[in-house]
This record gives C-alpha cells, sequence and structure tokens, in this order.
C-alpha cells in the first residue's frame, strides 16, 4: 500500500479532517462523554475535557506518521464535529484495513457514518491502495451493523467471544468489501 496519511476529504454534507488541540471541547460535549455513545466500544468514556485533549494530543502526533488515519466529521453546514472515523488496523502482507467510528447520540440515523464511510472507503482503495477493507461490531449493536451494509460491505460471519469491549469478552460480527468489488460499483 502506498500510505499518504490523513487528507482532508469531502462529501455532499461532511468534511472529514484531521484533528487540531481545539477540537477537543467539541470531542467530549458531543460525543466522548456520553455512556450510551462509547456503550459499545473498547474505550472508557471520558470523564473530562482533559481526557479528550489527551486524545486530541494523540492524533495530532499521529499525523506525522502516513500510516495513520483518524478523521474528525464535521457537518459542513454548521462547522460543528459530530464524531470520528478512523482505520483501527493496518494489515499490510495482506493489504488490509479496518475502520471504526463513532457519532455523537443526536446525530444518529442521519446516515452521517455510511456516507462518510463511503468517502473513506474509496480513499483507501483508490489512492492508498488497500485490497479489503473491513469493519466489526458486538452483536449486541445491530445498528453499527446496519452502517456497515449501507456502506457496501459483506457480512462475513461472527466470530465468537473474539474481542473484549465495556461489557467483557463479546461475540463479534464482521463486514467488508474488497476493491475489486468497490470498483464495479458506482458512487
Amino acid at each position: 500500500m502506498n500510505h499518504i496519511g490523513t487528507i482532508q476529504l469531502e462529501t455532499e454534507r461532511l468534511i472529514l479532517r484531521r484533528f487540531t488541540l481545539d477540537d477537543a471541547d467539541s470531542v467530549f460535549n458531543n460525543w466522548a462523554s456520553d455512556d450510551e455513545v462509547t456503550r459499545y466500544l473498547t474505550w472508557l468514556t471520558h470523564q473530562s475535557v482533559d481526557d479528550s485533549r489527551m486524545y486530541m494530543e494523540y492524533c495530532v502526533q499521529g499525523y506525522n506518521n502516513l500510516a495513520f488515519y483518524e478523521w474528525g466529521i464535521e457537518l459542513k453546514e454548521t462547522q460543528e464535529l459530530i464524531g470520528n472515523i478512523s482505520v483501527v488496523k493496518i494489515i499490510d502482507d495482506i493489504e488490509s484495513l479496518e475502520l471504526g467510528w463513532v457519532l455523537g447520540r443526536k446525530y444518529w440515523g442521519y446516515g452521517y457514518i455510511a456516507e462518510a464511510a463511503k468517502k473513506i472507503v474509496d480513499f483507501l482503495f483508490n489512492q492508498v491502495g488497500a485490497n479489503r477493507i473491513y469493519a466489526r461490531h458486538d452483536v449486541s449493536n445491530s445498528n453499527s451493523g446496519r452502517v456497515m451494509q449501507k456502506a457496501g460491505m459483506t457480512y462475513e460471519g461472527t466470530l465468537r467471544q473474539s474481542a473484549r469491549n465495556k461489557h467483557g469478552i463479546v461475540d463479534m460480527a464482521y463486514y467488508s468489501i474488497l476493491e475489486s468489488t468497490w470498483n464495479r460499483r458506482s458512487l
């Protein structure tokens, strides 16, 4: 793969951009402090803006690495930061990337994550050179599976007791799409 780092991307309604240190308040207030939003995630709900600031520092440092992909999701209309989407795992030898995302609760149900994911998938296939992109979710969180389907991914199967999150060891449903399938579709 040709890693080129987190570059700004746009969709009809969204700007997918790098985080800045100034984003800590928005990250904390719009999603990271909400127990319902982080319910199925592997990281703990942020208890203070300092937790979000530390995450912003991690991201800003990470942007120095061309194999680091972490976007803030901003609404074009309001310039409000509403979530993030990132590559959470890279397997270079098989050109495979895992996506993960989180979205503020008041923005659920509007198709923002599927819209962002489609743009990221296209970028990763056509600019980075990925062969396979996948995502997974706790089987108790079926809404994530619907998002994966809307983003063009196909259900592959469920791995029993294959991950740990706030609920302990859980079953994970896997979805993926291959570059050859993606590029036969129209956006």
